[in-house]
């Protein structure tokens, strides 16, 4: 399918990006499952899997698309995607800042792994523009974002934060996995970089482990010669291939989503049983100004914090019926993880998670089955 000034997202993740005369016309593209394209009877422009794949490829066009990007690289895992574009702006002794509600394996490798290298961290509390520039030393060199952050989804002013950024030559890379490229495109704000779990939403069926990176040509071709094809953190071509099939319905899978969460976040904050609710949809949410500036919607990760006895929430989630506890998202099912139980308040402050917090997916089942499965399960607090 050809492109024009303004492809509908549905369009992409329909048809963008493939040419069904290249592959004898079949609808759904081959698996390239091969390592090797041999050149001996003429180069097609791939020699190594790990460099590149035509399944692969298809699936980097669809999603560079989405996000406005000029291109994109698929990695074995969102990990993958994140440590190459923050190793891509970073030298020995340099500086970033984040939020401190970043999610946990990035504070990691930017305050302990990176150490190493003399890489300094400083993370914020608010993720304010203020903030931001207050933390600026000589040797910063990224503003790494996460909006809305994990766990109690603090939105940060892409755009202010942007500006400030290129106004000190400092690099910016916004991890927009919570948000995905359907309800926030961080690169026409501005940023230099987008980085994706597509584990979560682009994947959907709970089946992918991998991660993306999108930005301008220049900035991808020497992340494929460098800390991709270096570090070898490459997504296998039956990942891409299954993640080509979830593209197809992402907007559909977006839109119910949202649908099912903002039921489900009203629930909760009108709820005797809940103090509580973090969620970027909810008027009561801090930012949710902001929020509204810079997102066209909202996916369905949210978190709140119950009344009561905080020993009751084995409790609660053994009462779930629809609910599987675990630490992913953006499956097509409901899930619940507690990040803010059973940790140390020390710990907890460092993290930016308040105590008792309690981390709620809303899949793709019935939203009434699931607040019935809520309310049900709230009785034990």
């Amino acid at each position: 399918m050809e492109e024009n000034d303004e492809m509908k997202v549905e369009d992409i993740c329909t048809h963008y990006g493939e040419d069904y005369s290249r592959v004898l016309g079949a609808v759904v593209p081959p698996l390239f499952m091969n390592t090797l394209f041999t050149r001996k009877k003429g180069s097609y422009g791939y020699s190594y899997t790990r460099i590149n794949n035509p399944t692969t490829e298809i699936a980097e066009r669809k999603i560079a698309e989405l996000e406005y990007g000029e291109a994109a690289k698929l990695f074995s895992s969102g990990m993958a995607a994140i440590t190459a574009a923050i190793m891509y702006w970073l030298e020995k002794d340099s500086h970033v800042v984040t939020v401190n509600s970043v999610y946990g394996p990035v504070r990691e490798f930017l305050g302990t792994y990176l150490s190493r290298f003399g890489v300094e961290v400083t993370f914020v509390k608010n993720g304010t523009v203020e903030e931001f520039g207050n933390a600026i030393k000589p040797n910063t060199k990224l503003f790494y974002l996460e909006s809305p952050s994990s766990n109690v989804f603090v939105i940060q002013d892409i755009e202010g934060i942007t500006k400030l950024a290129k106004q000190h030559g400092i690099a910016t890379v916004v991890d927009n996995t919570w948000a995905t490229p359907v309800f926030q495109n961080p690169l026409r704000m501005g940023v230099d970089m987008v980085v994706h779990s597509v584990s979560k939403y682009l994947g959907g069926h709970s089946d992918i482990v991998g991660g993306v990176l999108i930005a301008n040509s220049e900035i991808i071709n020497n992340i494929i010669h460098n800390e991709r094809a270096l570090f070898g953190g490459v997504m296998d071509p039956f990942q891409s291939w299954l993640l080509i099939r979830s593209l197809r319905t992402l907007p559909l899978r977006m839109k119910q989503h949202q649908e099912n969460a903002m039921k489900v976040a009203q629930f909760l904050s009108e709820h005797p049983k809940v103090s509580k609710v973090f969620y970027p949809g909810l008027a009561s949410h801090p930012q949710y100004k902001l929020g509204r500036k810079q997102m066209k919607g909202y996916s369905s990760l949210m978190s709140f914090i119950p009344r009561g006895n905080l020993e009751n929430v084995r409790a609660f989630i053994q009462r779930l019926r629809f609910f599987e506890e675990g630490p992913s998202w953006g499956g097509f099912e409901s899930l619940i993880n507690t990040p803010g139980v059973g940790v140390s308040e020390e710990k907890l402050r460092e993290m930016g998670i308040p105590p008792g917090l309690i981390r709620i997916h809303i899949g793709l089942e019935n939203v009434d089955s699931i607040i019935e499965d809520l309310d049900q399960a709230l009785e034990v607090f």
